[in-house]
């Protein structure tokens, strides 16, 4: 091979050594991000309610759960713009190391917090601030892992490279579900004394492993452009929401709907299913296994999105899920762990599988070098806070509000859909495009 050709394979391949570092910082990184944050969405629908806010009764103390959960993903826009503004102005990489050691001291504080029975009101307040600690953490790790992949890949394969980012949020609810479910079943009639704790202080090892992968990557080479280049730069948040708001706007209505997803079968329908008579451990094993085939989907749809773009895609995902809406409603609520299973293949597996490979590389192409990690974090933590922090909230009343009916809950989750898709197609084709 020549010299000419061997430039050529360099330019398009993500197979090399430093794109297999990064790639695999990129994954890695994430799945231990999202073990906690996403360990912390399951112990809320089996285990807060009845630890921290058992003296509100059983449906309110759930909704109470689930608020604690929403304030995460409030926090997560608040870690985005924060980390955002380094990120742009510092570097990616400073930015992805010390959001990683921020959720780490969230996740096991909350494995060590003593119970409302213990510590009285004090324990569901600390509960509150240690998820608040959590969400700005990963709204800041998103954005970094997904430029770090973004930034350093091939205009061929940016999709396939940035679902690396992104693979790591369902490999990190694998770790997270299975870890709840062995200890679940470990610790048995203890599971609410001290079993859900230990996946939470586990998190301390796994950060620990995480760091020393993220401190070997090197910063990418649009922002080492951008640097050489030596142009005054405006604060990144105020040349966003001054040049690039509408990117914003529609790059968060686009990706709320996997979020939505995520939430509507992940969080909701897990509880849902268990209340209806189903069998935790067996809901949670389920869980596990669907987060498996949504990591696989994820990598598919996001190399079909390098073929034939991330706008065919994500519209094409957006409409096979509001077809399936109602029927999968009706699995998750039908009390059996085969009507689980077959709604969450459907919803979280291949639904949200296909939504989510190409979103990173889709929201990262609409913003330029020198304000791209503030534009797309607001984009996709904006659209976390509001699709996956508000859901079950939102459900959970629609359910109340319509006499314990998912029809309600079926128009609203459709309706996400259908707006995600005009999003889309409203915005610029970003695959092939270059990043400066």
């Amino acid at each position: 091979m020549t010299a000419t050709q061997l430039g050529a394979t360099a330019q398009t391949s993500l197979n090399t050594k430093d794109m297999r570092r990064i790639l695999g910082s990129s994954f890695i990184g994430s799945a231990i991000e999202y073990y906690d944050f996403m360990l912390y969405a399951t112990a809320a629908s089996l285990v807060f309610d009845k630890v921290f806010f058992a003296n509100l009764g059983s449906g309110f103390a759930l909704f109470a759960s689930f608020a604690t959960l929403a304030v995460g993903y409030i926090a997560r826009p608040l870690g985005g713009v924060v980390f955002g503004h380094f990120g742009d102005l510092m570097g990616r990489k400073k930015m992805l190391v010390l959001s990683m050691l921020i959720m780490g001291f969230g996740t096991v504080a909350i494995g060590l917090l003593p119970t409302t029975a213990q510590a009285g009101i004090a324990a569901p307040l600390t509960l509150v601030a240690l998820r608040l600690i959590q969400g700005v953490a990963v709204g800041g790790e998103w954005g970094g892992a997904a430029l770090m992949a973004v930034e350093h890949a091939p205009a061929s394969r940016r999709g396939f490279a940035a679902a690396f980012a992104n693979a790591g949020g369902p490999a990190g609810a694998v770790l997270g579900t299975l870890g709840l479910s062995l200890f679940a079943a470990i610790s048995g009639k203890d599971f609410l004394v001290w079993g859900w704790r230990v996946p939470f202080l586990l998190s301390a090892l796994l950060i620990g492993v995480g760091l020393v992968i993220r401190l070997k990557v090197s910063e990418t080479p649009a922002f080492q452009r951008l640097e050489a280049a030596g142009a005054r730069r405006k604060t990144p948040l105020v040349d966003v929401l001054r040049n690039n708001s509408r990117a914003v706007l529609l790059g968060l209505a686009a990706t709320t709907a996997f979020y939505v997803c995520q939430a509507m079968t992940t969080v909701w329908g897990v509880s849902v299913a268990v209340e209806s008579g189903a069998d935790k451990n067996g809901v949670l094993n389920i869980k596990a296994a669907a987060a498996v085939l949504t990591l696989i989907v994820c990598f598919y749809s996001a190399r079909l999105s390098d073929r034939i773009g991330r706008r065919r895609v994500l519209i094409g995902a957006s409409i096979l899920g509001a077809v399936l809406a109602f029927p999968m409603l009706s699995l998750m609520t039908n009390g059996t762990l085969w009507g689980f299973g077959l709604a969450i293949v459907l919803g979280n597996g291949l639904v949200q599988g296909f939504l989510y490979g190409p979103i990173a590389a889709y929201v990262a192409e609409q913003f330029p070098t020198r304000n791209r990690y503030t534009g797309a974090s607001l984009a996709y933590q904006g659209a976390s806070m509001l699709g996956a922090g508000f859901t079950p909230m939102i459900v959970a009343g629609l359910s109340l509000a319509a006499g314990g009916s998912v029809w309600l809950i079926g128009v609203f989750w459709v309706a996400i859909l259908v707006v995600a898709a005009v999003a889309v197609r409203v915005t610029p084709e970003g695959k092939g495009r270059e990043l400066d």
